[in-house]
């Protein structure tokens, strides 16, 4: 087989830049440095405790992961940031109270050395939020400059070769696309004009972009996802992807919901609520800010269970989703769920879910193994939107025309053929040969 790709080396140090270093942005800082220090486990990586197997069943090949890809290694990381408040990372882990006093004192040093640059912070995007440490311009482009001039700095004072954005800022108001975001001149254009559309998350990436840093979108903000930043990523043959981190609810939601369609038991209804108390939570308590979180999980069940398909099944879903906002529980997120199913002769039946989660900790490892993985294609050469890390995201991303894959299962192989096929191997299908495959 013909080598698919060439893959440049992981030489040198990457850059990973968080915009918003906030519970989730220092909960992985904190982890990725307790696990070089051997003082943790990064439970949840699929890049740092996942395998792959290649060949048939029978080769006994079955290589983790970060053996198998060409990967930066944690030790070849530098971590920084942007954020509206002036805490260092110490700091900010303190406040966000996710993991202990105890652990992160283990890397206090290394932590409390990282302070964050000041933030491109139009509160209007979200208004819960106010801070003294942000960026002042005449407009919103020379904003954009100001971050380029950050990552430039950040990459040469860090010694590191090369960088990558993982968004870890807060969910923005609504949007829908306007004809600023159609093209790259009139998204240019808009930014000096201060276009009212344009929100922060937006002037994040376009000047990631512009300085060939891959960007990946954890929010379910309208970031990079629109033909203004497909053209700039194409342009500058930089990869991005999104949106909205995969964590609590909605993960539970491409687990059990393949299930149902694969025994073609049937769903009237799916009832949703969340508690939270993070920023994240003070955040959505914001009508306008909900609503751009609500678009994101709503769609989960619609796309997996396709009810055109399967009318009798779920052509009749009422589907709802809440999250309020409870200052007590902090980042201990709690996701209640209610199935509404039917089976045999349509006689009815519930599933009840009661996910005690904690947010971050479930984030943490994906803002990791996107940084790495982006960081990876970024040296394969790819460009454009990566469908094949849809595994991380509740609103996949997807080129234009397509629908999104929700399905947990069929997203994980997609994600590990990609591997495969990147590193010139057989691609698995589970057909079946006799014994051996």
């Amino acid at each position: 087989m013909k080598q698919p790709v060439s893959i440049k080396k992981p030489e040198g140090k990457l850059g990973v830049l968080l915009p918003g270093l906030g519970a989730v942005a220092t909960t992985t800082i904190a982890g990725a440095m307790l696990t070089r220090k051997g003082k943790g486990e990064p439970i949840g990586s699929l890049t740092q405790m996942g395998s792959i197997r290649l060949g048939k069943r029978t080769d006994g090949r079955t290589p983790l992961i970060k053996d198998f890809l060409p990967l930066a290694s944690l030790d070849q990381i530098a971590f920084g940031g942007w954020d509206l408040f002036p805490d260092t990372a110490y700091e900010s882990a303190m406040h966000a109270e996710v993991l202990s006093k105890e652990h992160l004192d283990l890397v206090k040093d290394e932590l409390s050395a990282i302070k964050p640059m000041p933030a491109v912070f139009y509160p209007e995007y979200v208004k819960r939020l106010h801070g003294p440490n942000v960026k002042k311009g005449a407009d919103k482009f020379e904003m954009a400059q100001q971050v380029e001039q950050d990552i430039k700095g950040f990459l040469k004072t860090n010694g590191c070769d090369r960088g990558v954005a993982v968004w870890c800022g807060s969910t923005e108001i609504y949007q829908e696309p306007t004809p600023v975001q159609q093209s790259l001149k009139a998204f240019e254009e808009g930014l000096k004009k201060s276009d009212p559309s344009i929100s922060n998350s937006q002037i994040y990436a376009y000047a990631c972009l512009r300085q060939g840093v891959p960007f990946a979108n954890g929010a379910p903000n309208m970031t990079v996802d629109f033909p203004a930043m497909f053209e700039l990523s194409r342009e500058r043959n930089v990869p991005i992807a999104g949106k909205d981190f995969k964590t609590g609810q909605t993960l539970m939601k491409t687990i059990l919901a393949p299930g149902l369609k694969a025994r073609m038991l049937g769903l009237r209804g799916w009832f949703s609520t969340n508690i939270l108390g993070n920023r994240d939570g003070e955040v959505l308590d914001d009508p306008e800010n909900f609503k751009t979180k609500e678009v994101s999980k709503l769609g989960v069940l619609e796309h997996i269970l396709q009810p055109t398909l399967n009318q009798k099944l779920y052509g009749n879903i009422y589907h709802k989703v809440r999250i309020e906002y409870y200052p007590p529980r902090g980042d201990q997120k709690e996701g209640w769920d209610n199935l509404d199913i039917f089976g045999w002769l349509g006689y009815p039946m519930q599933i009840k879910v009661d996910f005690l989660c904690r947010d971050s900790i479930l984030a943490a490892p994906i803002v990791l193994d996107l940084a790495l993985l982006m960081d990876l294609a970024s040296r394969a050469n790819f460009h454009g939107i990566q469908e094949w890390l849809s595994f991380y995201f509740k609103s996949p991303m997807t080129a234009p025309g397509l629908y999104p894959e929700h399905d947990l299962f069929i997203q994980s192989m997609k994600l590990k053929n990609t591997m495969r096929w990147m590193m010139n191997e057989e691609l698995i299908t589970h057909l079946g040969n006799e014994y051996y495959d």
